[in-house]
């Protein structure tokens, strides 16, 4: 297999392409390393990975540190620099930021501390017809975990000035990224991950993400739109009551589309015309199904979604560890198979 940019593109675009692609917010480095027979400690090792494995992009983050300090916030739940989640637990109640004094206190990094080494690297390093999606997030997610859940929920009406210049300062820095990504020749495409929903409902109601979170996503879409460049979205969850507003914002695909949560083919039904759909082959499949099981979920999503270009196969998540080895090798063998024989 030979990787091929443009096929992802065109589906990203809900145009005519050659196969159905696959692709993954990320991939635990356990499973990456036991793939490739060898650690993972360079940018032409991950490279080597996506390519190997049958995908036709490797996904780059800056590298960003919004806690230098370490203060207060070390044991949250946090993203790998693959994209893949830890298992630590976000502040529920009390967060690092309650007041005016904590927020002068707390030192932010500033755009130009962010790392982008790897971009200006990974040119070489690139198999013929491989790309480049540039990636970040969390612009919401780190103004409620920095406040804490509770306190997020009561600053919304005790104090909305304080929230509203820490979601400032936070969506200024994460835009900035997004702002080199769409400038940037070597990155295709653009993927922006931060979870708004959970398998029953939005965290938070559609007024206060049309607040603190859609005017971000549309500036990013307007990058996105003004370089040329298809928009990724991810959040987890049920997001039937935003839908609108996403596609407003300038979004050309929608991940995850959490199996859990919302029905691929019901989304296809409604929304497939607009909107290209990635993922939603059940990550509890992936760790607890056998084969068969998961070679008919990748069957039934090509069938329902996949008939027509607009969607990609990839997991209803991402690949955690907890994904056994083997169930991962077959999950990528059934949709190279099914994404180009139907």
């Amino acid at each position: 297999m030979h990787p091929d940019i443009t096929q992802l593109i065109k589906t990203l675009r809900r145009e005519s392409a050659l196969y159905i692609p696959m692709a993954e917010l990320g991939v635990h480095p356990k499973i990456k390393e036991r793939f490739l027979g060898r650690p993972i400690t360079s940018l032409k090792d991950e490279v080597d990975f996506w390519h190997l494995a049958g995908y036709d992009y490797v996904k780059l983050q800056p590298l960003a540190d919004f806690n230098p300090d370490k203060i207060g916030i070390t044991g949250e739940q946090h993203v790998l620099d693959d994209g893949s989640l830890g298992y630590n637990w976000a502040s529920e109640g009390k967060g690092v930021i309650t007041n005016w004094e904590e927020l002068e206190r707390f030192r932010f990094p500033a755009p130009a501390d962010f790392d982008y080494s790897r971009f200006e690297q990974v040119g070489p390093l690139l198999p013929e017809g491989m790309g480049v999606i540039g990636q970040y997030g969390d612009i919401f997610t780190l103004t409620w975990e920095m406040m804490g859940f509770e306190g997020f929920s009561m600053a919304l009406f005790e104090n909305p000035d304080l929230l509203k210049e820490l979601n400032q300062i936070i969506g200024e820095r994460v835009v900035s990224m997004f702002e080199y990504f769409a400038q940037n020749d070597t990155v295709d495409a653009l993927w922006y991950s931060d979870d708004i929903a959970y398998k029953n409902a939005l965290l938070m109601s559609p007024q206060v993400l049309q607040d603190y979170f859609f005017p971000w996503l549309k500036k990013i879409g307007d990058l996105a739109k003004s370089a040329g460049k298809p928009l990724i979205f991810h959040s987890d969850g049920k997001l039937w009551d935003v839908m609108e507003d996403i596609i407003a914002c300038g979004v050309d695909a929608l991940h995850p589309i959490e199996p859990q949560a919302m029905d691929l083919a019901e989304v296809k039904s409604k929304y497939g015309d607009r909107l290209c759909l990635i993922g939603s082959v059940d990550v509890d499949l992936l760790a607890r199904g056998t084969e068969e099981e998961i070679r008919a979920q990748v069957k039934h999503n090509v069938e329902v979604a996949g008939k027509d270009s607009g969607y990609v196969l990839g997991s209803g998540n991402s690949i955690p560890d907890y994904v056994p080895y083997e169930n991962y090798i077959a999950f990528l063998e059934v949709a190279k198979h099914f994404g180009r024989n139907g």
